[in-house]
């Protein structure tokens, strides 16, 4: 058994997690604070790949970064061509995950307790400190419920994905992809080999958000 896609799928899902984590918190962060109507615009904007089909993601991402786009031409310069490479699937999981990380995260920081805040403030705690070592260890529990969640997401991502890198075995093949190829050209019983590895990791995902909720719940006064 050929183990690329799950490699594969692990490490897009893990590079993307790690992006969609330190965006999702600090546009959270920033757009939890601005005045409502600005925020209900932002709010639509950043939330729009989570309601959105797949497919039209990638269509999105395919204007934007396709090889005869005026972008994807610029980076190609670069050597940097998001098209039918692997990492491209870092570009579509990071785009799909980043709503759940980031409506995850200002949910967090909005039940946060100013006065918590208020009181670091008086005793001249800058507003850095305040944050990594006051709202954030007070806010971990959902943030870190989000950040799985976010790799859910970006591990089991298929439409975007399939649209923008396409299916070739190993180089940018995934657990998604995989499936349906086999599926595709009728084996059916290596389809569902990966099925289960794919319904093994979102179980252990699953368990994970809700031992995270439970301490939360336990914590909570």
């Amino acid at each position: 058994m050929d183990w690329y896609p799950l490699l594969n799928s692990l490490r897009i899902a893990a590079i993307s997690s790690v992006l969609v984590f330190f965006s999702g918190i600090f546009a959270a962060y920033y757009v939890a604070r601005l005045p409502r109507a600005v925020k209900g615009l932002l709010d639509v904007v950043l939330t729009l790949p989570l309601v959105l089909p797949p497919t039209v993601v990638g269509y999105f991402l395919l204007l934007v970064f396709g090889a005869k786009r005026p972008l994807g031409i610029f980076l190609a310069n670069f050597g940097i061509k998001f098209v039918m490479t692997w990492y491209g699937g870092i570009l579509t999981a990071s785009v799909v995950a980043f709503p759940l990380m980031y409506r995850t995260a200002r949910g967090a920081f909005e039940s946060f307790d100013e006065r918590l805040a208020d009181a670091g403030r008086t005793l001249g705690l800058s507003n850095t400190y305040i944050f990594w070592r006051v709202r954030m260890p007070a806010c971990r529990q959902g943030i870190l419920a989000g950040a799985v969640l976010a790799f859910a997401r970006a591990l089991g991502e298929y439409g975007a994905t399939s649209m923008l890198i396409g299916y070739t075995p190993g180089r940018t093949a995934t657990i998604s992809t995989t499936v349906y190829q086999l599926w595709r050209t009728g084996d059916d019983a290596g389809a569902f080999a990966w099925v289960l590895v794919n319904l093994a990791i979102s179980a252990a995902v699953l368990l994970t958000v809700n031992l995270l909720e439970q301490k939360q719940r336990r914590r909570a006064p």
